[in-house]
Protein backbone atom coordinates (compact mmCIF):
# COMPACT_ATOMS: atom_id res chain seq x y z
CA UNK A 1 0.00 0.00 0.00
CA UNK A 2 2.05 3.00 -0.86
CA UNK A 3 0.82 6.07 1.65
CA UNK A 4 1.68 9.62 1.21
CA UNK A 5 1.99 12.60 3.82
CA UNK A 6 0.03 15.80 2.97
CA UNK A 7 0.41 19.11 4.65
CA UNK A 8 -1.95 22.39 4.18
CA UNK A 9 -0.60 25.17 5.65
CA UNK A 10 -0.64 28.84 5.20
CA UNK A 11 3.05 30.24 3.81
CA UNK A 12 2.96 34.09 4.39
CA UNK A 13 6.52 35.38 2.41
CA UNK A 14 8.27 31.96 2.13
CA UNK A 15 7.64 29.09 -0.63
CA UNK A 16 9.10 25.46 -0.67
CA UNK A 17 8.74 24.41 2.97
CA UNK A 18 10.45 21.04 2.96
CA UNK A 19 12.26 18.87 5.74
CA UNK A 20 15.98 19.57 5.94
CA UNK A 21 16.70 16.16 4.23
CA UNK A 22 20.44 15.36 2.63
CA UNK A 23 22.71 12.43 3.41
CA UNK A 24 24.60 14.70 5.27
CA UNK A 25 21.77 15.45 7.63
CA UNK A 26 19.14 13.24 7.26
CA UNK A 27 15.29 14.07 8.86
CA UNK A 28 13.92 11.56 10.83
CA UNK A 29 10.01 11.17 9.98
CA UNK A 30 8.14 10.73 13.07
CA UNK A 31 4.96 8.99 12.85
CA UNK A 32 2.80 6.37 14.63
CA UNK A 33 2.11 3.45 13.20
CA UNK A 34 -0.62 0.86 13.13
CA UNK A 35 -0.57 -3.37 11.79
CA UNK A 36 -2.91 -3.58 9.24
CA UNK A 37 -3.23 -6.72 10.54
CA UNK A 38 -4.69 -6.81 14.02
CA UNK A 39 -4.93 -3.50 13.65
CA UNK A 40 -3.30 -2.40 17.25
CA UNK A 41 -1.53 1.13 17.35
CA UNK A 42 1.76 1.36 18.98
CA UNK A 43 1.84 3.00 21.65
CA UNK A 44 4.79 5.28 21.09
CA UNK A 45 6.03 7.15 18.01
CA UNK A 46 8.79 5.45 16.19
CA UNK A 47 11.12 7.19 13.49
CA UNK A 48 12.70 6.57 10.12
CA UNK A 49 15.04 8.04 8.26
CA UNK A 50 15.37 7.12 3.80
CA UNK A 51 18.90 7.15 4.08
CA UNK A 52 19.18 4.40 7.12
CA UNK A 53 17.73 0.58 5.92
CA UNK A 54 17.53 -2.47 8.05
CA UNK A 55 17.29 -5.82 7.16
CA UNK A 56 13.86 -7.40 6.59
CA UNK A 57 13.74 -11.21 8.42
CA UNK A 58 13.42 -14.14 6.35
CA UNK A 59 13.64 -11.87 3.44
CA UNK A 60 17.22 -10.44 1.43
CA UNK A 61 14.82 -7.38 1.36
CA UNK A 62 15.85 -3.98 2.95
CA UNK A 63 13.59 -1.40 3.92
CA UNK A 64 13.82 2.28 5.50
CA UNK A 65 11.49 0.91 8.28
CA UNK A 66 11.17 -2.84 9.56
CA UNK A 67 8.40 -3.18 12.88
CA UNK A 68 7.38 -6.29 14.56
CA UNK A 69 3.64 -5.85 16.08
CA UNK A 70 4.16 -6.73 19.74
CA UNK A 71 0.79 -8.19 19.65
CA UNK A 72 0.31 -10.46 16.30
CA UNK A 73 4.49 -11.04 16.26
CA UNK A 74 4.28 -10.06 12.16
CA UNK A 75 7.10 -8.27 10.64
CA UNK A 76 6.57 -5.58 8.70
CA UNK A 77 8.42 -2.56 6.69
CA UNK A 78 8.23 0.82 5.19
CA UNK A 79 10.33 2.31 2.39
CA UNK A 80 10.55 6.21 1.54
CA UNK A 81 10.10 6.04 -2.47
CA UNK A 82 11.75 9.38 -3.08
CA UNK A 83 13.09 12.48 -1.57
CA UNK A 84 10.44 14.71 -0.30
CA UNK A 85 8.68 17.27 -2.39
CA UNK A 86 8.14 20.81 -1.42
CA UNK A 87 5.00 22.55 -0.21
CA UNK A 88 4.52 25.79 -2.41
CA UNK A 89 2.91 29.00 -1.51
CA UNK A 90 -0.46 28.97 -2.62
CA UNK A 91 -3.81 31.50 -1.72
CA UNK A 92 -5.75 29.51 -0.83
CA UNK A 93 -3.67 26.83 0.81
CA UNK A 94 -4.04 23.46 -1.12
CA UNK A 95 -3.47 20.28 0.50
CA UNK A 96 -0.28 18.31 -0.74
CA UNK A 97 1.29 15.60 -1.34
CA UNK A 98 5.29 15.71 0.42
CA UNK A 99 6.51 12.48 0.76
CA UNK A 100 5.20 8.70 -0.23
CA UNK A 101 5.68 5.36 1.35
CA UNK A 102 5.33 2.01 0.29
CA UNK A 103 3.79 0.03 3.30
CA UNK A 104 3.97 -3.42 3.79
CA UNK A 105 1.82 -4.99 6.67
CA UNK A 106 1.52 -1.18 8.72
CA UNK A 107 -0.39 2.01 8.19
CA UNK A 108 1.19 5.56 9.16
CA UNK A 109 -1.74 6.89 10.87
CA UNK A 110 -0.54 9.98 13.08
CA UNK A 111 2.93 12.60 11.43
CA UNK A 112 4.63 14.79 14.28
CA UNK A 113 6.47 17.51 12.78
CA UNK A 114 9.97 16.90 14.81
CA UNK A 115 13.28 17.73 12.81
CA UNK A 116 14.40 21.01 10.68
CA UNK A 117 12.33 22.20 8.24
CA UNK A 118 13.40 25.02 4.96
CA UNK A 119 11.30 27.17 3.57
CA UNK A 120 12.38 29.72 0.62
CA UNK A 121 11.58 33.87 0.65
CA UNK A 122 8.90 34.10 -1.47
CA UNK A 123 10.34 37.24 -3.33
CA UNK A 124 13.80 37.32 -2.08
CA UNK A 125 14.73 34.49 -2.14
CA UNK A 126 16.10 34.07 1.34
CA UNK A 127 16.94 30.90 2.55
CA UNK A 128 15.18 29.76 6.20
CA UNK A 129 16.58 26.83 7.97
CA UNK A 130 16.09 25.54 11.02
CA UNK A 131 12.28 25.67 11.49
CA UNK A 132 10.64 24.64 14.10
CA UNK A 133 6.71 23.27 13.44
CA UNK A 134 5.89 21.22 15.82
CA UNK A 135 3.99 24.28 17.53
CA UNK A 136 2.10 24.17 14.28
CA UNK A 137 3.76 27.52 13.37
CA UNK A 138 6.47 29.86 13.09
CA UNK A 139 7.43 33.62 12.54
CA UNK A 140 10.66 34.84 11.70
CA UNK A 141 11.77 38.03 9.93
CA UNK A 142 12.82 38.31 5.90
CA UNK A 143 15.89 41.20 6.19
CA UNK A 144 15.45 41.71 2.68
CA UNK A 145 12.27 42.13 1.74
CA UNK A 146 11.39 44.03 4.94
CA UNK A 147 8.51 41.88 5.98
CA UNK A 148 7.89 39.15 8.93
CA UNK A 149 7.12 36.01 7.17
CA UNK A 150 5.22 33.19 8.88
CA UNK A 151 3.71 29.41 8.68
CA UNK A 152 0.58 29.16 10.08
CA UNK A 153 -2.20 26.39 10.55
CA UNK A 154 -0.16 24.05 9.41
CA UNK A 155 -2.05 20.33 9.16
CA UNK A 156 -0.59 16.80 8.38
CA UNK A 157 -2.27 13.93 7.31
CA UNK A 158 -1.36 10.48 6.36
CA UNK A 159 -3.56 9.29 3.07
CA UNK A 160 -3.21 6.94 0.04
CA UNK A 161 -1.36 8.04 -2.56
Amino acid sequence: MVLALAVIAELNGVTDLRPNDTEESPFFYTFKVQCTSCRETHPNFVTMSRFETHEVSGSRGEANFVWKCKNCKREHSANVKAAPASYPQSDPPKTQNILEFDCRGLEFVEFRADGEWLATGLESNTKFSGIDLNEGEWFDYDEKAGEEVSITNVKWEVRRA
